[in-house]
């Protein structure tokens, strides 16, 4: 039994199996074993799964048991344990793998009802190195900063609009990694170099000048350094000129492809987002592209 639940760990059911012998055998060797500290048990659910625990054995114990593993190990009873375990373990399997066929068709809404919609986008930012300085450059009340600030070392984030800062500091009050600034994205109030990667989420339509705000966005990035906005496509909505103050109807991918060219990036990649049925507004797109690491040429 102990050479079993070193290899897995397992349910009562499952020792039963393995070892073909009744339940109330397993549980009395079990109690035994687990009273001397040599196993270990954790519940999951209803059920509870036992394990090997060499952890809590002094030295000398765990080369005893070395010992006696490796003279067991090659026994005939040993082998149709192992035997035994595969099959055990195959249906385990087995089972996961029966939900998921009678699940697929209703996989999506299940983990949505279960998890919520945002299950892959929180997790996305765990991508980011934890050693990193992050810009939320546009960062209005502070929803992307929130997003990833758990992720990494710091990040920075900035905009022009009082009313927005105020709203991002309660916002993001629990994070102390977060220094909120007020400043023009034309003129970043960062370091040159600062920033191992920069966000700029729906801001480049507000901006009279997205050159500009490239060109400084790539100056407070080090070389290497990556560049993700997220924006519209070119739309005709021309209200939005008036109800929200953009400056921009959209970009399209050959237009954002040149400024960040101009800005001194490179390797850029464009990808337009899946339509979201529930949205109102334009198609929206996201782009990435690194700093270039090469001194500029004179």
């Amino acid at each position: 039994m102990l050479l079993l639940l070193e290899r897995h760990e397992l349910t009562v059911t499952e020792i039963c199996a393995v070892l073909q012998l009744p339940q109330s055998t397993v549980s009395r060797h079990l109690k035994t074993l687990a009273g001397a500290s040599w196993v270990g048990s954790r519940r999951d659910g209803t059920s509870r799964y036992y394990t090997l625990a060499l952890d809590a054995r002094d030295a000398a114990t765990r080369r005893l048991w070395s010992l006696l593993r490796d003279q067991v190990a090659g026994t005939p009873g040993a082998d149709q344990d192992a035997r035994r375990l595969s099959g055990v373990l195959a249906r385990r399997q087995s089972k996961s793998e029966q939900f998921f066929a009678s699940a697929a068709g209703q996989w999506d809404q299940l983990r949505d009802e279960l998890f919520g919609r945002g299950l892959v986008l929180h997790a996305i930012p765990a991508l980011l190195d934890p050693s990193w300085t992050i810009g939320d450059l546009g960062c209005g009340t502070g929803a992307t900063s929130a997003a990833i600030a758990p992720f990494v070392s710091n990040v920075i984030a900035v905009d022009r609009s009082g009313e927005m800062l105020q709203a991002a500091r309660r916002r993001l009050k629990s994070h102390s990694n977060v220094d909120v600034r007020r400043g023009d994205l034309a003129s970043l109030p960062i370091e040159d170099g600062e920033l191992d990667a920069a966000f700029a989420m729906l801001v480049l339509h507000h901006v009279p000048d997205p050159g500009g705000v490239l060109r400084d966005a790539a100056r407070v990035l080090r070389p290497g350094g990556r560049i993700v906005i997220c924006d519209m496509l070119p739309h005709d909505r021309e209200e939005y000129k008036k109800q929200m103050g953009h400056v921009w109807l959209g970009f399209a991918d050959d237009q954002v492809g040149r400024l960040l060219k101009d800005a001194g990036f490179v390797n850029t990649h464009v990808v337009s987002l899946p339509i979201d049925t529930e949205a109102k507004g334009p198609a929206l797109f996201v782009a990435s592209a690194v700093k270039d690491s090469l001194e500029p040429r004179g």
